[in-house]
């Protein structure tokens, strides 16, 4: 299992590593002061790139915590992907600067689609499409609203236009523990015909073999937040185990 890819998650809130059931930022739970800290112990612990969030750019619209993301990218030899609040050419230039891989759009892939279709044409695979729904809708602005587009079409649409890579969230199921929703990742990857990565949901190593099975339709691999933080899943064990 080789090709499937364990992404640990990282969310910043208020400069700390926190995780969010559903979303909710009511529904706080601080894991670590320092996410800095927490990315090195990913890598040391095997990860092979890091997922972070920030969460307080989600709800600003704009990224707020990027001298913590550069310090992130810095401390560490992996690639990090990153998200929350990247709805301008000037915010993506800015990550790229601070050593970012690959910039993860959400929002504006609903409320922009000419900035959308432009990063893609200007920086293609560092481009990742971070698509979260409710219920099959997709969700904007840090989840607190929901659109009247259906998920698995709006990544056909953007996938004719130069996606390679997206991010699927099942909100009912993020920081839940209830493993993911498969059915609907797959859907999504095959609407689009291109990379999914997971999110939501996972809560042990059988969630993950679930999922690594269809890698052949598309499912590269999998964030996982919660399980890694409660110590669910060992991320050194699960990594030895192929993933």
């Amino acid at each position: 299992m080789s090709s499937f890819t364990i992404y640990p998650a990282i969310d910043i809130l208020d400069g700390k590593c926190v995780r969010l059931v559903q979303g909710d930022y009511n529904q706080e739970t601080v894991y670590h002061q320092s996410p800095v800290d927490v990315a090195k112990t990913w890598e040391k612990q095997g990860a092979s790139w890091i997922h972070v969030v920030d969460l307080d750019g989600a709800k600003a619209g704009y990224p707020v915590n990027e001298n913590i993301i550069g310090e992130i990218a810095s401390a560490v030899n992996v690639p990090i992907q990153v998200g929350g609040g990247i709805r301008s050419i000037e915010s993506i230039k800015q990550l790229l600067k601070c050593s970012v891989s690959r910039v993860i759009i959400g929002t504006a892939a609903i409320e922009d689609r000419d900035f959308v279709e432009e990063v893609l044409e200007q920086y293609g695979d560092k481009i990742a499409i971070g698509i979260d729904a409710r219920d099959g809708y997709v969700a904007t602005r840090g989840w607190l609203e929901t659109s009247k587009v259906k998920a698995d079409e709006l990544a056909h649409q953007l996938a004719q236009k130069g996606a390679k890579t997206f991010i699927f969230t099942d909100i009912s199921r993020d920081g839940m523990m209830q493993g993911p929703n498969v059915e609907s990742i797959v859907k999504l990857a095959k609407s689009s015909g291109q990379s999914v990565i997971a999110s939501g949901g996972v809560s042990d190593i059988s969630d993950l073999k679930k999922l690594a099975v269809h890698k052949q339709d598309g499912v590269i691999g999998a964030i996982i937040g919660k399980a890694l933080y409660t110590n669910k899943i060992h991320l050194t064990k699960a990594i030895e185990e192929g993933f």
